[in-house]
């Protein structure tokens, strides 16, 4: 009976102590902690609140669409493992903000754009909705991103090193507690009309954490240090994401076009002996030509024998 009293009443001081812990902050609306650094918003060719190291377009190029593999391993991990969205909604956000190009809707939503006008056909839809043929935009470009690598360390590549050495045992629990997340991404820019592709750029990010818990600094510490390992891996995407984005526009800003003898698709500048492309018939000429320009060695007679 003194045992059940006794957890009885711990149970009911801990109640106690607790209630301040279940109390809640309020809501921080636009807290900066939770931001990415695709930040702001976009209305037009006008942006507000970009980070400001993201590159920027005076001139728009064209119209862009995004497509994402998503039988590809990479998207699987993406919305599997990390529980993460599509990374298009993040690029066109920035798109946008750069004013480098014009987005049009190729994803998601356009099922609800076709759904409209399906609506409009049945006669489901009030006159004057305006949803005749002729009137969406082509894409000019398409933005393909893919993730190469990401990966979060388990850290502590220090601590196996200090803590073989007397006296520093506090190091290897610091050095212990230093984790990274890194990772990288690329974009390829496509021409939808010639399918050729116009620029790839690859794009890296890469974010240490600290977490210092009690056995170091006491319990205290721990609770509020701790936070810094909580980042999310999704975090450092979306800055490979920038990063890479930042190198295509500063590709495209640098534009020339590449240039193939006798035009792009037409066989190539590489010829093959018996082949149909004017790179081929170029080398059957010049294989004709050398054998004509070498005469054949005329046969010895007893005029021309050394006497």
């Amino acid at each position: 009976m003194k045992f059940m009293g006794f957890t009885l009443g711990l149970i009911a001081l801990c109640s106690t102590q607790l209630t301040g812990c279940g109390s809640t902050t309020p809501m921080q609306v636009g807290d900066s902690s939770a931001k990415t650094v695709a930040t702001g918003s976009a209305g037009g060719e006008n942006a507000q609140g970009a980070n400001p190291q993201l590159e920027k377009c005076e001139k728009t190029l064209g119209t862009i669409a995004l497509v994402e593999d998503q039988g590809a391993d990479w998207y699987r991990i993406l919305t599997t493992n990390y529980k993460l969205g599509p990374t298009s909604q993040v690029l066109k956000l920035l798109i946008q903000q750069s004013n480098c190009f014009v987005v049009v809707e190729r994803g998601a939503a356009m099922r609800n754009v076709m759904g409209e006008r399906a609506l409009e056909q049945t006669g489901e839809l009030r006159g004057n909705s305006n949803f005749g043929k002729g009137q969406m935009v082509s894409a000019d470009y398409t933005l393909n991103p893919s993730i190469t690598f990401s990966a979060n360390d388990t850290g502590g590549m220090g601590a196996n090193v200090a803590s073989f050495i007397p006296g520093l045992s506090a190091v290897a629990a610091v050095a212990g507690s230093v984790k990274s997340r890194e990772a990288s991404t690329l974009l390829t820019l496509i021409d939808n009309r010639s399918g050729v592709q116009l620029a790839a750029a690859e794009g890296s990010a890469k974010k240490w954490d600290l977490g210092l818990f009690g056995g170091l600094f006491g319990g205290s510490a721990a609770g509020s240090m701790g936070g810094y390992t909580k980042t999310p891996e999704g975090k450092v995407l979306v800055a490979a994401f920038l990063d890479s984005y930042n190198q295509v526009v500063k590709a495209v800003k640098n534009y020339k076009a590449q240039t193939v003898e006798g035009g792009l698709g037409t066989g190539g500048a590489l010829g093959v002996q018996g082949g149909s492309t004017p790179a081929s018939q170029k080398v059957d000429q010049e294989r004709r030509a050398n054998r004509t320009r070498v005469a054949p060695t005329p046969p010895a007679t007893p005029s021309n024998k050394t006497k």
